[in-house]
């Protein structure tokens, strides 16, 4: 009897332990393989929240001068001398650097003397026809005396015909050469203003040679003014790509004038969210040193290194420190969504998709992993679809490292 109460004692004792040891199963089953813990100081824990969302695309840039002047060699020179360096403010005609150039003022002369030979040619064929003019009117002036006299002859004629005192051939005689005179006149006439014709065409044609020595002559003129730099407009001198000695080829840049008090911001837009920005998209740009407000007004229709580049006109005062090319942040507002559930944007959360997040529990001692359909993204927010609601607080930060957990624990 004493043994089976020790057998039956010892058969509680094993189903008892072997319930203890199903019990610990069934908890590291539920709870993971060995629960891990958190820190929730080194967590980025965000409430859920119903309300307006802004929908803003992020990107980074610089702020550039509106208005910017390259300048450049008018022909092959030699950079002889600098005499403005960066920074330095200039005017419209402050000269920068002189370049030197022989083939330039050889041609400038030559072009001054062909401008001369050009004007005597003109002269000379203007004086030469004015003369040959003359001849062809006087010539008409006297065909114009001859028939004159030959028409007082005639009328006197005609007259002594009637009274029979001159013979009948002398009078046709007369009769036929007042004819010839008229003709004459005629054709004396029609020559002089053929010739005045002619005469306006050589005298075009010679202008025009002229005009065209006149033309090479400017152009030369401007090689030899352009020897000397200068910044053709008020503002700071940025570059100077060249160096005193230097060679340099007709086209080459030599300098950079830009008006530091006209500044854009110009972003650099990641492709794939560069579809949603539109013209006169309101847009906030971060200077690091205060905020400016300004709308979109370009957007390259070319993708350069993934990305699109965007111009915003600044509506807003600029703050202390803004120059050209300093590093800006821009947010560019898209939409605003109203009375939609949105919480801070997680770790790699992606428009339109779906990811898992951890939840905390009601104690806030553990997390649990739900799955959640994000709408509309932004810069820091993403719009909830489901998955979650308002006031849940979940787990913002990488949790990749507890892929392979559905539940942690927060200290």
């Amino acid at each position: 009897m004493l043994k089976l109460r020790k057998r039956r004692r010892l058969q509680w004792s094993v189903a008892a332990a072997v319930l203890a040891v199903a019990a610990l199963v069934l908890l590291v089953l539920r709870l993971g393989p060995a629960l891990p813990v958190a820190d929730r100081g080194s967590l980025w824990i965000d409430v859920v929240q119903q309300g307006d969302m802004l929908r803003e695309v992020r990107a980074t840039g610089t702020l550039v001068p509106r208005e910017i002047r390259w300048l450049a060699a008018a022909t092959p020179a030699t950079v002889e001398r600098i005499l403005v360096w960066p920074g330095a403010q200039v005017q419209p005609d402050t000269v920068l650097m002189k370049l030197s150039d022989p083939t330039v003022q050889d041609s400038l002369r030559n072009a001054q003397a062909q401008v001369a030979a050009a004007e005597a040619d003109v002269a000379a064929k203007r004086a030469e026809l004015e003369s040959q003019l003359l001849d062809q009117r006087s010539a008409l002036a006297q065909a114009e005396s001859d028939y004159a006299s030959a028409k007082v002859k005639a009328d006197i004629d005609e007259k002594a015909n009637q009274m029979h005192l001159i013979p009948q051939l002398e009078y046709e005689q007369g009769r036929i050469a007042l004819k010839q005179l008229q003709q004459r006149v005629a054709i004396e006439r029609q020559r002089v203003a053929a010739f005045a014709a002619n005469m306006k065409a050589q005298t075009a044609a010679v202008q025009a040679a002229l005009q065209q020595q006149r033309s090479n002559l400017q152009l030369r003129q401007r090689q030899a003014d352009a020897l000397e730099v200068k910044a053709g407009i008020a503002g700071v001198l940025q570059e100077v790509a060249v160096q005193e000695g230097a060679q340099v080829a007709a086209g080459a840049n030599l300098a950079r004038v830009a008006r530091p008090d006209v500044l854009i911001a110009r972003l650099q837009v990641p492709e794939v969210q560069a579809k949603d920005v539109a013209l006169g998209m309101p847009v906030s740009v971060d200077t690091h040193n205060g905020l400016v407000d300004g709308k979109v007004e370009r957007i390259d229709p070319a993708v350069r290194n993934g990305s699109v580049q965007v111009d915003v006109a600044l509506s807003g005062k600029l703050p202390p420190g803004a120059r050209p090319d300093l590093s800006v942040d821009g947010r560019i507002r898209i939409a605003e969504l109203h009375d939609v559930l949105s919480v801070g944007r997680p770790a790699l959360a992606k428009a339109d998709g779906d990811l898992s997040l951890f939840r905390l529990d009601p104690g806030g001692d553990t997390a649990t992993r739900v799955s959640v359909r994000i709408g509309a993204a932004s810069v820091d927010r993403v719009q909830v679809v489901r998955g979650l609601k308002a006031g849940d607080k979940v787990i913002l930060s990488d949790a990749s490292q507890w892929d392979s957990y559905e539940r942690i624990r927060l200290k």
